[in-house]
């Protein structure tokens, strides 16, 4: 496919990611330029076949075609314990959507600093915005809820980021970056 260069040497520059998940990743973000949307600068990638105690998130710069950084990242309460099993994009269902999203504005709300999403992929998060669910910042995505708890905690479906990174992280991807997750 015209995406394989990209794809190449993004699996280069993240070795440890799973390829599979990355060629989704890339072959979504393609389709979605195929049909009409702006391409993006960044690429974040959330490989939720990993257990939550894995830095399962990557953020590639596109131009440069390199990891910018990788860090964890929680699930929904209802897509499992450690490892994300279950997945909707139903309203209530507190569980993580799969696929293509398109990152907007950030925005103050009860969780500080976080990031709207608009699911790109029909079906599986068109959901994302009707359910609030947003890039945030959480106390039970950090490093030393791990230690103490042997797993992250969970969110009620959204895409939980170590509360010490999060404003760096989302400012990083915000206004029209993509984030695929996997699962």
């Amino acid at each position: 496919p015209a995406y394989q260069p990209l794809l190449d040497s993004l699996s280069r520059a993240a070795p440890s990611l799973n390829k599979e998940a990355l060629r989704h990743a890339v072959a979504a973000m393609q389709c979605a330029v195929n049909n009409g949307a702006q391409p993006a600068q960044r690429l974040a990638v959330i490989d939720y076949s990993l257990p939550s105690t894995a830095r399962r998130l990557w953020i590639f710069d596109l131009k440069r075609q390199r990891v910018l950084l990788r860090d964890f990242v929680a699930h929904g309460r209802q897509s499992g314990e450690n490892l994300a099993t279950r997945f909707s994009n139903s309203e209530g269902s507190h569980q993580s959507s799969l696929g293509l999203f398109r990152t907007a504005e950030s925005y103050q709300g009860k969780h500080g600093y976080s990031l709207r999403l608009d699911g790109l992929s029909p079906g599986k998060n068109c959901n994302a915005r009707k359910r609030a669910i947003v890039v945030h910042g959480a106390a039970y995505a950090s490093p030393t809820h791990l230690r103490k708890y042997d797993k992250l905690g969970r969110s009620w479906g959204c895409p939980a980021l170590p509360r010490e990174q999060s404003r760096a992280i989302i400012d990083i991807i915000k206004g029209g970056s993509v984030i695929y997750a996997h699962g």
